[in-house]
């Protein structure tokens, strides 16, 4: 062999927890962990950096975890959704637009769904779920991921649902709203996979 391998430096070089980085950024979690988990791009960037100086001086990579979301219930299966079609921007947008019916369905007030339109709305979710192999178990309860205030309002999107006077202005409204919202969770989030965390002497 011509090149000389480094072991020394390959061996004091942290393990690269990236899964993907777009659409949605998702990485291994560095500790045990049974659920997706949602924390903002600074506290993420902050939390691999010290993992990554923890590990190279042997001690376990993850001793605490900054603030972040625990996604659990209904927002777990959204979560795999996305994680389902990671290397698809177009089929993640899709999945969050059908967590977004769902949502307006169980969580939201749309006077259009107190009317026979309901049923077109439970056709659309019905097809979206088959095409997309996305489902939800169990009680629903939140679907959408929580974002944190300063980067989206939620009471002018709920206003939007509420003010669309016909179904494709209801879906038109769902759509821009997910989208924006898609977009901040892009931009400013990294998600966590479940899994078995870093243990020291590894």
């Amino acid at each position: 062999m011509a090149r000389i391998i480094d072991l020394e430096e390959r061996r004091n070089r942290p393990p690269n927890n990236l899964i993907t980085s777009r659409p949605l950024e998702f990485r291994r979690a560095g500790w045990d962990n049974t659920d997706f988990v949602m924390m903002r791009r600074a506290q993420s960037e902050e939390l691999e950096k010290r993992r990554g100086e923890n590990l190279r001086e042997g001690r376990p990579g993850v001793p605490s975890l900054p603030p972040h979301f625990v996604l659990r219930g209904s927002m777990a299966y959204t979560a795999r959704g996305l994680y389902i079609h990671k290397e698809n921007a177009s089929s993640m947008r899709d999945v969050y637009y059908l967590a977004g019916l769902v949502d307006c369905m169980i969580n939201q007030v749309s006077p259009l769904l107190r009317t026979d339109a309901i049923r077109d709305l439970y056709r659309k979710i019905s097809t979206l779920k088959q095409t997309l192999n996305v489902n939800w178990y169990g009680p629903i309860d939140q679907v959408l991921f929580p974002i944190d205030g300063h980067y989206y309002n939620l009471e002018a999107y709920r206003q939007s649902l509420v003010a669309a006077e016909t179904l494709q202005e209801l879906y038109g409204a769902i759509r821009d709203g997910i989208e924006d919202m898609f977009a901040i969770l892009a931009a400013e989030y990294v998600f966590y996979t479940p899994g078995i965390g870093e243990r020291h002497g590894r």
